[in-house]
């Protein structure tokens, strides 16, 4: 039975998120909120609608930019908990540190609750951010990035920053190492050494992906070793890129082994072969099967000979 998918352009998804681009044009404009922390706010708040907490974006909307503000700032908190922080904290607590978003929600919500559920938040903020946030804001952000480059020239009369290259590659829209002193603001959605430790245990078989790529667009190991390390953190314990005869001969296949076993199934989420684009190339990945011995049947044993039947 065959099946058709829809394509869906980008003034049609941008249509669609119409809703999230007006409350991010708010923060990043109106409020002269950072555009990449704000665009990692925009994540966390579409994915609680994801998670039950209803009608989050229309709400917050709704509200004084002052509150907005407030409520921003909670977000960056719950971020920079669930991405840094091992404190245990108990629900009061919880509730105390974000009362704001507390007070918005008809459920009960603290960061005791993204404590709790730290490893699909993970998961969940950097998903949206990756096929929601950047396809539906990137457009906005860069107009944002080019009027603070303006605004630098005519006050400072310097060379201004480049804007970052804007497509549907996470690894492209988001500050790059080494790029300026805005990556350290940057928060890495991944293990910590806890998990890591914890990883170490586990066979390396248990923890390791195979990587296919496409012929005719080479694809190197740091391309592949940033793209996660900007989702999950410092979270690559080896990488085997296939080795190939010529210099200008292109691998074809990886394997990666993960420090933690629970990264693979972050990027897996619940299918057995997940495709990723990096630098506009297409990666995909898989669960690693090692290959196993062959094990051959041996011929049947003669009787002992003080048996009967034994001759």
């Amino acid at each position: 039975m065959s099946s058709s998918t829809k394509f869906v352009s980008r003034e049609e998804f941008n249509l669609f998120h119409s809703i999230d681009r007006q409350l991010y044009t708010l923060l990043v404009i109106d409020l002269l909120r950072d555009p990449v922390e704000s665009m990692l706010t925009m994540a966390i708040w579409i994915w609680l609608e994801r998670a039950g907490f209803s009608h989050v974006i229309k709400k917050i909307l709704a509200l004084p930019h002052t509150l907005i503000s407030g409520l921003a700032d909670e977000a960056s908190m719950c971020l920079s908990y669930i991405t840094n922080s091992r404190e245990v904290l108990s629900d009061q607590e919880g509730v105390a540190e974000i009362p704001l978003t507390q007070n918005l929600m008809k459920k009960e919500i603290s960061l005791q609750f993204f404590q709790e559920n730290r490893v699909t938040a993970v998961h969940g903020i950097a998903k949206v951010a990756s096929e929601v946030c950047i396809r539906a804001l990137a457009d906005i952000m860069a107009r944002v990035v080019e009027l603070t480059n303006n605004a630098r020239k005519q006050s400072h009369h310097h060379m201004s920053v480049a804007s970052p290259a804007v497509d549907d590659s996470f690894v492209n829209v988001f500050p790059q190492p080494g790029l300026d002193e805005e990556n350290d603001r940057f928060p890495q959605l991944g293990v910590d050494e806890e998990n890591r430790e914890v990883g170490k245990i586990v066979p390396a078989d248990d923890r390791t992906m195979f990587v296919t790529f496409s012929k005719g667009y080479p694809v190197a190991e740091i391309e592949v070793r940033n793209f996660f390390t900007r989702i999950f953190g410092d979270c690559i314990e080896s990488f085997y890129m296939q080795e190939v005869k010529a210099p200008d001969e292109q691998a074809l296949f990886a394997r990666i082994v993960f420090y933690c076993p629970s990264i693979i199934h972050l990027i897996l989420n619940g299918v057995t072969k997940a495709k990723f684009t990096i630098n506009g190339k297409h990666v995909w990945m898989r669960k690693f099967v090692p290959k196993r011995p062959r094990v051959t049947a041996s011929p049947p044993s003669s009787p002992p000979r003080d048996m009967p039947g034994a001759f």
